[in-house]
């Protein structure tokens, strides 16, 4: 499969069963748009055993790389829908990235500095990879119905959904949605029809992008040039794809003309000026793009429900875009699942909104202020960026000021009306709301890791040391994994145990190298309960399954 062009792949447009049933359909999902975050949507909701229809007015994947960066998390995510070690082995990982002031570095710095994690800090992938992986994989699943040139023209909200109108090439058809989900871009046709729109701040400058394929001998590492001779008083950024194609971003300022900028002429003597005089390279893409941090005030209208950039929109520093939007597709899907089959309220779809509104916050903020100190529109921020790049080299108080991109991190949903408090002390970072960490483990025998235990429903996780829970804890695991909202319970020691076997449902988890333990601030009786997309809903010191009931109500409004 790696000798695919993606960029060139066409799908063909085929006549629906809809489109010949003379009356209009109901489906329980329709997801607009086809991208990164429209078919991770829909490969989740698959997932939890939901028939998905997935329209797209287009009928190819995207051109040139786009979104490169994909996180960790994003990582962690796609290894549940089972596409992630494709992402991974086709991907180049890296933790370790570089900044430059002029002619010399001004600081290092490792995003994953601590061993035991099954993926790196990010991996560069051109977005059209990311994207055919990902329609390969949904075009497996019986439960997606994945529908190109079926451009949605008109939609109306009735009391149980919203009616579509959707253009073919074959003339319209109608079709029912249960709920509807925007993963439309940040131009959203959807958001238009519904008369709404996304406020926030447009940034007056301009950047190149080259995608540029060459034999080189630099690292695997981010790098960013403050003021480089090669490209006085701007800034330049540098990653490795992969095939041998590097990305390499120009900031042009407000008032380069677009047109002429991406003109060969214009591009390739920026790139020697990089790369040296004599250095051999073929372009493979240029675009110029603006940027602005924007988000809609409200991510849900009725049934319809927005995410990615159709919901917020964020400048590229940081590697925020995509990766928050796969974000959101995890945070919804299990939510909308749960609804879909009644074991939900629907006021649990709200807390999609509360939880994913804070993380674009938080985004759009972190973006925001890497984009002022990459771009200074002032005498007095430029002399302050300047004296921070100084002083980084020697002093590390300057380091923590230097801002060449905030690079994504997933939210911790703190506040979130999902989370039981904590009544008893913990140390380490995993409060309720924060995304659960990763660690080796062992499972009967085999070597692995933490989060593949996590899959796809709520989890109970109890620390036992090094011997199995006594009869009364097993009664009560087995009792929460049987209940309406089944809990899957997850007894984690230190060591091989010779204890009888668990019954079934239970799983025993070895904390082959201590780190779980470790990282979950864990001693002999502490109980973590896991929500589906991995956030810590709840945790105790000593297991209650009374508590941990109340704890699982609260998790979905019940």
């Amino acid at each position: 499969m790696g000798d695919i062009d993606y960029q060139a792949m066409e799908f063909a447009y085929e006549k629906c069963a809809d489109q010949a049933a003379g009356q209009r359909v109901t489906h329980p999902v329709v997801v607009v748009g086809a991208g990164p975050v429209g078919l991770s949507t829909a490969l989740d909701l698959a997932r939890r055993g939901l028939r998905v229809v997935v329209l797209d007015d287009d009928f190819r994947l995207s051109t040139g790389s786009r979104a490169i960066c994909f996180s960790k998390r994003t990582l962690e995510i796609w290894d549940r829908l089972g596409v992630g070690q494709r992402m991974a082995e086709k991907g180049v990982s890296w933790n370790v990235g570089k900044v430059f002031f002029r002619d010399r570095e001004v600081w290092r710095f490792d995003l994953l500095p601590e061993p035991g994690h099954r993926r790196p800090a990010f991996v560069n992938l051109q977005q059209y990879y990311a994207e055919g992986f990902l329609y390969e994989h949904a075009r497996q699943q019986p439960n997606i119905d994945l529908r190109w040139k079926n451009k949605v023209v008109a939609l109306e909200q009735t009391g149980d959904g919203v009616c579509l109108t959707v253009e073919t090439p074959d003339g319209p058809y109608a079709l029912h949605a249960q709920w509807l989900i925007a993963c439309d871009g940040a131009r959203s046709p959807v958001r238009a029809m519904l008369g709404q729109e996304s406020h926030g701040r447009v940034f007056r400058d301009r950047f190149l992008i080259a995608d540029v394929k060459m034999q080189a001998d630099f690292p695997a590492e981010r790098w960013f040039w403050f003021d480089p001779p090669f490209h006085p008083n701007q800034s330049v950024l540098l990653h490795m794809q992969p095939d041998n194609v590097w990305r390499i971003d120009f900031q042009l300022g407000w008032n380069a003309d677009p047109k002429e900028a991406v003109k060969p002429e214009n591009v390739l003597p920026r790139i020697r000026a990089l790369l040296g005089p004599d250095a051999q390279f073929e372009l493979e893409w240029v675009s110029v793009y603006t940027f602005a941090c924007e988000r809609m005030d409200k991510f849900r209208h009725g049934r319809v429900l927005f995410a990615g950039d159709a919901a917020h929109r964020v400048s590229p520093f940081g590697a925020r875009g995509a990766n928050s939007g796969v974000q959101d597709a995890e945070n919804l899907a299990w939510k909308l699942a749960l609804v879909l089959t009644g074991k939900a309220p629907e006021p649990l779809i709200d807390t999609y909104c509360a939880e994913r509104e804070y993380a674009a916050d938080e985004n759009i903020l972190n973006s925001s202020r890497s984009t002022d100190f990459i771009t200074p529109k002032s005498d007095i921020s430029r002399s302050f960026r300047n004296a921070v790049l100084n002083l980084a080299k020697r002093h590390s108080f300057a380091r923590a000021l230097v801002n060449s991109g905030r690079l994504s991190l997933p939210a911790t949903y703190a506040d979130s009306p999902l989370n039981t408090p904590d009544q008893d002390a913990f140390g380490g970072r995993l409060r309720p709301g924060a995304v659960a960490l990763d660690a080796p483990v062992r499972v009967a025998g085999e070597d692995g890791w933490w989060l593949s235990q996590l899959d796809s429903g709520f989890a109970l996780a109890l620390f036992c040391c090094d011997r199995l829970p006594d009869a009364a804890a097993v009664q009560a695991l087995q009792a929460l994994s049987m209940a309406a909202t089944p809990v899957k319970p997850l007894i984690v020691t230190s060591a091989e145990c010779d204890a009888p076997a668990l019954p079934p449902g239970m799983t025993h988890v070895v904390d082959s190298a201590g780190l779980l333990a470790q990282r979950y601030d864990a001693r002999p009786g502490t109980a973590y309960l896991l929500r589906p997309d991995q956030h810590v809903a709840a945790r105790w010191r000593a297991l209650d399954a009374a508590a941990v009931n109340a704890a699982l109500r609260r998790a979905i409004c019940a």
